[in-house]
């Protein structure tokens, strides 16, 4: 699942950001060919500790495959991350993601600070393919810009069909309506101002953390904007997400034990949850079992997995769409078990 790749290039972006390229050997090219929007789950051991994180990849197919990392206060792998250098080896998961474009003709992405790592590649990929792209870009200030060279690059090459907007929060600009943050009502004053049209987009992209995406996804839906144009990736900030309360159901059976068996690889295993768990990829992890995880968020879709038999509720859900709900998948890292027994199976598709 995981490969050990050799990290071919660091480019510090900003102060606080990096941006890692890796080389990816011919014997594992396939399993690494990716779509533009698309992650790598990256895996370390800081301080003792297992750590996992999601990365979104700024780079087009045929290119060096590069993520951007941006240091968050106190996060352990972000921090870790700002010391890699050239040389050095890191545990990789080949690409995910559903956050992708299709053939939109005419695409308005939204993002704040590091989210703007997936739009450089969909927007390059897009403009590449005859697109038209508007780009609204939330930061603190110019020098916390992500990828501006690349993004100025796309802007000279791309000038008549590629519209950036700069939205800075901590340094004045000349037009009032680009201070500040990213809220829906920015979004829609800028529609207003006919600077984005957002009534003619085929698609609209959103990523950054959870208030923005709420705040403008709502400002979208009341603008009559059809659900299915709209698509979000959303950053994981512990404790940003309210989690649902374990049910009555949930309890009673982590207090009698649940024994919950996985399919994964085409390997049949067992193991335990137990009222202590708060998951089952927890329970897991606790009893020696690796299953795929990484955001432990519900955000990220790694752990997407296939109620075989028995039944589970999920504290979060920001990844599954309704149809796989229906058909009975599931998000391991957020799933408690309700019944005494539990079959996952993670080879469905």
């Amino acid at each position: 699942m995981f490969h050990d790749l050799t990290i071919r290039a660091v480019h510090r972006e900003t102060p606080d950001s990096v941006a890692i390229s890796f080389d990816v050997p011919q014997a594992v090219a396939d399993a690494f060919a990716w779509v533009p929007g698309q992650y790598l789950t990256l895996r370390a051991t800081v301080e003792g500790q297992d750590i996992r994180r999601s990365y979104s990849i700024a780079s087009l197919p045929g290119k060096p495959l590069t993520v951007g990392i941006k240091h968050v206060d106190g996060g352990a792998f972000s921090g870790f991350a700002q010391g890699l250098k050239a040389g050095d080896h890191m545990q990789v998961m080949p690409p995910e993601g559903r956050f992708v474009c299709k053939d939109e003709a005419r695409l308005v992405l939204i993002a704040a600070g590091s989210g703007v790592t997936p739009m450089v590649a969909m927007a390059a990929d897009a403009l590449a393919r005859g697109a038209e792209v508007t780009l609204i870009y939330g930061n603190r200030n110019t020098g916390s810009i992500m990828f501006r060279e690349a993004l100025d690059g796309l802007k000279d090459r791309y000038v008549d069909r590629f519209t950036m907007i700069h939205i800075l929060s901590r340094e004045p600009q000349d037009v009032a309506l680009l201070n500040g943050r990213i809220t829906g009502e920015k979004v829609a004053a800028l529609a207003r101002a006919g600077a984005v049209d957002l009534q003619g987009a085929d698609g609209v992209f959103l990523c950054g953390p959870g208030d923005m995406i709420d705040d403008v996804a709502t400002m979208l839906e009341g603008q009559g904007i059809p659900k299915d144009r709209v698509h979000f990736e959303r950053f994981f900030q512990a404790g940003e997400a309210p989690r649902a309360p374990r049910s009555a159901a949930a309890e009673a059976a982590a207090a009698q034990g649940v024994t919950v068996e996985v399919v994964l690889d085409g390997t049949r295993r067992q193991f335990t949850v137990e009222a202590g768990d708060d998951n089952v990829v927890d329970a897991a992890e606790r009893q020696g079992l690796e299953l795929p995880y990484s955001c432990k968020g519900g955000m990220c879709c790694t752990c997407r997995c296939k109620v075989a038999e028995g039944s589970a509720e999920m504290a979060v859900n920001y990844s599954l769409e309704p149809w796989e709900l229906e058909a009975g998948f599931t998000l391991a890292c957020q799933a408690r078990p309700t019944s005494d027994r539990l079959v996952l199976d993670f080879d469905a598709a």
